[in-house]
């Protein structure tokens, strides 16, 4: 399986007509900006809505179909699953009424005691099986949202940006937002451009990855006539040369632009000259809104 190809998280896809290329890079740097720091503080409820915006901006994205669906997919899953992790690894909380202080401190809680957990399950035996105490918590459930829906909003966040905007105009747009900083003569320059060899690094990652793969299914590694103990062993032996192959492409890399002597960085030179459209027009104007929209709910309606 290409990996590459089948999963291009973090690539820029070109050749289609997709109205998220239309947006401005600042633009889309700020609505970045939304989807990953609107969460902090914020209710389940704000966490949910934000997770069925980047659904809803995925699905009516106009990317072509092969791009998005399996990362999607999968990126659900994954989210899901520690979601799930999260709220069983802290569900199982003694009751209010065990508590070694006195029952008369605690009042205000003990009236509330039924608002503390959502789902409860009595010690239950089949057989020679005891299932149970279950207790299901608000704040295990709490956790659960929060785990997952943080996860699923910073990668495909970061993801439907990657795949929409060149990485050059990227490096661009942040330039044009540090620019002031300039003035107390940092080194902006040299940080972007350290920000685009990262960038531009990933398709070599997941083309190391996609060998480690490529290498296992040509051997047919038979895991259960191993054990465990082989299993793992291998499974360490492969990590570490894939960590191996990547420090390789970073040194050869770093001498190829040593070989060239002096660098000359300017991040200028990387700005996307763009002509006047009606429809690249109006896509920014709507982005512009929803900032706006998306600033005023969160304050609204996406506290705690």
């Amino acid at each position: 399986m290409n990996f590459i190809t089948k999963f291009p998280l973090g690539q820029y896809v070109d050749g289609n007509n997709s109205w998220l290329k239309l947006i401005d890079g600042r633009l889309k740097l700020l609505i970045l900006i939304i989807f990953l720091i609107t969460p902090i503080w914020a209710g389940p409820i704000w966490r949910i809505s934000l997770v069925f915006n980047l659904i809803l901006i995925t699905f009516l994205s106009f990317l072509p179909l092969r791009v998005w669906w399996r990362s999607l997919i999968f990126l659900l899953v994954l989210s899901l699953f520690i979601g799930t992790l999260s709220i069983l690894a802290t569900s199982n909380i003694s009751n209010i009424e065990t508590s070694f202080r006195d029952p008369s401190e605690l009042n205000i809680i003990l009236n509330n005691k039924l608002s503390w957990n959502i789902f409860e399950l009595k010690s239950t035996k089949f057989g020679f099986f005891t299932f149970g105490p279950f207790n299901l918590s608000t704040r295990a459930l709490d956790l659960g949202i929060k785990t997952s829906t943080l996860i699923f909003t910073v990668i495909q966040s970061v993801n439907l940006l990657l795949l929409t905007t060149l990485k050059e105009e990227i490096v661009w747009s942040l330039s044009w937002f540090l620019n002031p900083l300039r003035i107390l003569g940092l080194p902006i320059d040299k940080w972007l451009f350290q920000l685009l060899l990262s960038l531009r690094f990933i398709p070599l990652v997941q083309e190391e990855f996609q060998n480690i793969i490529k290498s296992i299914s040509i051997r047919s590694i038979n895991f259960r006539h191993l054990g465990i103990k082989k299993s793992v062993n291998i499974l360490l032996c492969l990590v570490e040369r894939l960590f191996l192959n990547i420090l390789l492409r970073i040194d050869q890399g770093a001498d190829s632009l040593l070989s060239k002597g002096t660098l000359e960085i300017n991040t200028q030179r990387f700005k996307v000259v763009q002509k006047f459209n009606v429809s690249r027009f109006i896509a920014n104007l709507l982005s512009t809104i929803f900032i706006f929209v998306a600033i005023f709910l969160r304050k609204m309606y996406g506290s705690l």
